[in-house]
């Protein structure tokens, strides 16, 4: 009955059409990025919306808050991934009522609610990245791509804009950074990705999680992260 409450409410909202007839869900066709350090774990993500070619949404919010420090980046179909959301936002809810007085539902509890209704519901387009701060284990990040795996990660990057940045975080990331230093590591790897995929754009939202509670923060659109970007007159000015 649970599942089927999760494929009717996807279903619902899932449909949509331009103006040219074609029918398709809107899709957060996306940059999704988290890591973890010391203390905490920062999360982003681009702003972008689309149905098609069609931007239906050019400052949407893909950070999801799910319970107490407790957050989740969504890449796939919109109406899915808020579907999914809403469920463990819920059932996180009852799993924490029933907790002894002062404990929080950890990470970990939510990633796993997550990965239960993404493994029986597969047919759902839903990649999700859930990452927070909790007493038991501190920052951690949890990947949950498509079909319901959970692989905890110490960063971890989704959505359509993240195949332009494996080679990328894999030479720029370090262990051990601080805050600070992984705060630039997410707004450079999602402004890189924003300048290369047509699915990614809009402005940059972040959020940063820690034991203190969570600051959420903005870059606009046309204060992103510069970096080379090729033209025809720069790349054929040198040829004889």
């Amino acid at each position: 009955a649970f599942n089927a409450q999760v494929a009717a409410a996807a279903a619902a909202a899932a449909t949509g059409s331009d103006d040219r007839g074609d029918h398709g869900g809107v899709s957060t066709g996306t940059t999704i990025m988290a890591v973890a350090f010391e203390g905490g774990v920062v999360m982003g993500a681009d702003s972008r919306t689309s149905t098609g070619a069609y931007v239906a949404n050019r400052v949407s919010n893909k950070l999801t808050e799910l319970g107490d420090r407790v957050y989740c980046c969504r890449s796939g179909s919109a109406a899915h991934t808020q579907a999914l959301s809403d469920y463990v936002r819920h059932y996180s809810e009852l799993l924490g009522g029933e907790l002894p007085k002062g404990e929080r539902v950890t990470v970990a509890q939510v990633a796993a609610l997550f990965q239960k209704m993404s493994y029986n519901n597969k047919w759902m387009s839903a990649g999700i990245i859930v990452a927070g701060w909790d007493e038991r284990n501190g920052g951690s990040v949890y990947s949950l791509p498509l079909g319901g795996a959970c692989v905890r990660q110490p960063f971890a990057i989704g959505g359509s804009g993240s195949t332009y940045l494996y080679g990328w975080v894999d030479a720029n990331y370090k262990p051990n950074m601080t805050a600070a230093e992984c705060e630039q590591f997410v707004r450079h790897g999602v402004a890189l990705a924003m300048s290369r995929d047509g699915s990614s754009g809009g402005v940059i939202r972040t959020v940063t999680i820690t034991k203190d509670g969570c600051e959420r923060k903005f870059v606009a659109g046309n204060r992103l992260p510069k970096f080379f970007e090729g033209s025809a007159l720069a790349l054929t000015k040198d040829v004889i």
